[in-house]
């Protein structure tokens, strides 16, 4: 699937990130690599990114003190860190400046292309709620949804008074109708944790969504096994 995502490499080993780089591109991200981060924060500067993969140890300027740079000019972009060195100190201050994961080098590529696929999707859900939130009413087959009161009517019927989870979670089953709403991302837009405890707390949530949408006949939540739910009206 080709992606539209820019990715900003700033790393100082020049065949580490050129192979880093050649790995992105390959699987469609399109990605441009800088080699210390004083030239990686002009790179950052003069185009736009999706997500920043950042070195720590770096001459002149180190990925601690770029993050904080770029965390000035864009609150909300994905940082990962990438570093030789698992130390605990390290680890903690890198989440302390707002980095959504930290990699210790060597890693499997595979793994990091799992992590940065996560992030960016995660943030694409992020972006349809932000963009439709001036719009609280939603209608699908024969329901009614307003969002800011948190009321679902069906036909005529009385409203449903729906809990803040449950607004939240049809809203994004609503928002993605007929497509894919991922398990994690659900979890951590709404529980804040993707964990094995706030996946059963939304199973629960699920359940009782499908129970209002019962009255329905042509709407029905189904679950994709390992993957997420989709909100169907036929």
């Amino acid at each position: 699937m080709r992606t539209n995502n820019r990715i900003l490499i700033v790393e100082d080993d020049p065949n580490f990130g050129t192979i880093l780089r050649d790995y992105l591109t390959l699987n469609d991200y399109k990605v441009i690599l800088a080699k210390n981060g004083i030239e990686g924060f002009e790179k950052f500067k003069i185009n736009e990114f999706d997500l920043c993969i950042l070195d720590i140890m770096m001459p002149y300027k180190d990925g601690f003190t770029l993050a904080k740079e770029i965390r000035e000019k864009n609150e909300s972009i994905p940082i990962f860190f990438l570093t030789a060195r698992g130390l605990k100190e390290d680890v903690l201050k890198g989440f302390k400046i707002g980095a959504d994961d930290y990699l210790i080098k060597p890693f499997d590529s595979e793994v990091l292309l799992a992590k940065i696929k996560n992030i960016l999707n995660r943030k694409s859900i992020s972006k349809p709620i932000e963009e439709n939130s001036l719009q609280f009413e939603f209608k699908f087959g024969d329901f009614n949804l307003n969002t800011k009161i948190r009321e679902l009517k069906y036909k005529n019927n009385s409203p449903i008074k729906l809990s803040p989870k449950e607004n939240k979670l049809l809203e994004l089953l609503v928002l993605n109708l007929d497509d894919l709403l991922p398990r994690d991302i659900a979890l951590n837009k709404i529980w804040r944790d993707d964990n094995y405890f706030t996946s059963r707390s939304m199973d629960v949530y699920i359940a009782k969504l499908r129970k209002y949408l019962s009255l329905d006949p042509n709407i029905e939540i189904i679950n994709i096994h390992g993957e997420g739910f989709r909100l169907l009206v036929k």
